[in-house]
């Protein structure tokens, strides 16, 4: 049961589970009762034809038995039926016994009364089987018939062939309709416990739009048992848009504060001596590079945990690769984005501002061109918990340029590093493109592509068409 992550499908088969159960339990429970009720109407047959058969006996003027059971039942006269009556006389009554015409010259076994003794009313029951085979129960008496204490003793049986299959009948029966009540029961439970899961759909469904962007809070009628949740959810994308917007205001109001200063120091800078003034412009450029990475970094770490935090890859790439053939005319860009419909779970700034400086560094060191692609990528090795469980997209810029040795690729992941200075640049570019990654908790990986180049790979959060 702990491994059905569905709820309906947890309550459809603790349903099912129960319904089986309880229809297995009536069925035997219902068996059984029928087989009492059976074996005991059997039983006040047979004593019913016994005391039929002791009252249409007497004894004749030649001290024989005599007289002609009426038992209604044509069976006591067919051979081999099971069914029989015999009367013996006991003690010093020396009649010949006598029998139904269905015994003919066979018996049956009789147990000894001390192996299966009278009851109080001087009646005893035990099934045996006859010379042909048959199971049959017997009742038998013993009876004084006249005043001279000549006695008999009185034995009626029945085949319980009868009885199992009165029973086997009844069973099978039982057993038929008991499927059809369960098989409708189980239709009925099953669309009644649908239907009272749709408002949960419904729920999905209007968080899904939130995913995507599409409302800012849940919207809809929800019954009372899940409106607290419905109302909690929004309170709490309420509360993320509010620590966004704060964020946001934060952050500008920061930089507008040190924007000035900054222009301050660079104007001067250019008015003095041009050995301090490169070094306090140097220092000022860096002051500038480091105080946007910073605030870059406290704005993603707002917007990170954000329900909204969700970006289209093809447009934004698209937009991109359109920028850098029109700056670079003289080298080609190629975009694959398979399906159409990834997106990834950051902020359309931040994902621009990782591709667009994978895509300059790309630019400015190919020969001929850029390849760009995006697919599904499997979790990241060692992933756990929600991060193994989420989608993710692979985003893989290449180029045809020179590429990097191993111990070139650690230098240039260093922030500030240029690792060929007669390219323009301030060597900040992959160090943002690392910053900004880890801090959605995605992988950078730079290596030599097949073309001979730099290949970078970003796998970073993927948002599924559910939100998730």
């Amino acid at each position: 049961m702990g491994g059905v992550r569905s709820l309906t499908a947890r309550v459809l088969l603790l349903a099912t589970a129960w319904s089986a159960v309880a229809l297995v339990v009536i069925a035997i429970v219902i068996s059984a009762l029928y087989r009492q009720s059976a074996e005991r109407a059997f039983t006040d047959l047979l004593r019913a034809q016994l005391y039929n058969v002791i009252n249409s006996m007497t004894i004749g003027e030649d001290n024989k038995l005599s007289g002609n059971p009426q038992l209604g039942d044509l069976r006591f006269s067919q051979p081999e039926t099971g069914w029989y009556w015999i009367i013996e006389p006991l003690g010093t009554f020396a009649a010949s016994p006598i029998s139904s015409s269905s015994l003919g010259t066979s018996n049956i076994k009789v147990p000894t009364i001390l192996s299966v003794p009278f009851n109080n009313r001087y009646e005893r029951f035990y099934q045996t089987y006859d010379a042909f085979g048959n199971h049959v129960l017997v009742a038998e008496t013993e009876v004084v018939l006249d005043g001279e204490g000549r006695a008999a003793r009185f034995r009626v049986s029945g085949n319980l062939a009868v009885v199992e299959d009165d029973i086997q009948s009844f069973s099978r029966n039982l057993y038929i309709a008991l499927v059809i009540f369960g098989v409708g029961s189980l239709v009925v439970n099953g669309a009644a416990i649908l239907f009272g899961l749709l408002p949960l759909k419904g729920a999905r469904r209007s968080l899904e739009r939130v995913r995507r962007g599409e409302v800012e809070r849940l919207e809809g009628q929800f019954p009372r048992e899940i409106m607290p949740l419905a109302n909690d959810i929004n309170a709490l994308i309420e509360s993320n848009r509010r620590i966004v917007e704060r964020a946001r205001m934060q952050v500008g109001n920061l930089a507008h504060s040190l924007k000035t200063p900054l222009a301050v120091l660079l104007n001067e800078a250019r008015l003095g001596e041009k050995v301090q003034s490169d070094l306090v412009r140097s220092q000022a450029e860096a002051m500038q590079s480091q105080v946007q990475s910073y605030l870059n970094r406290a704005r993603i770490a707002a917007q990170r945990e954000s329900l909204l935090a969700r970006s289209e890859v093809e447009p934004v790439l698209e937009r991109l690769v359109r920028v850098m053939r029109r700056l670079n005319p003289e080298r080609e860009f190629h975009l694959s984005v398979s399906p159409s419909t990834l997106a990834i779970g950051m902020e359309q700034q931040d994902l621009e501002e990782t591709v667009g400086n994978l895509l300059e560094n790309a630019s400015r060191f190919c020969k001929t061109g850029v390849n760009v692609t995006a697919t599904p990528a499997a979790a990241p090795e060692g992933a756990e918990g929600d991060a193994a469980r989420r989608a993710w997209v692979l985003l893989v810029v290449e180029d045809d340029g020179p590429g990097l040795e191993p111990e070139q690729i650690t230098e240039a992941l260093k922030r500030g590093r240029r690792l060929d200075e007669s390219k323009p640049g301030a060597g900040l570019g992959l160090s943002i493109v690392t910053e900004i990654t880890s801090e959605y908790q995605g992988v950078v990986r730079l290596d030599r592509g097949p073309r001979g180049g730099l290949r970078a790979t970003l796998l970073l959060p993927g948002v599924l068409k559910d939100g998730t």
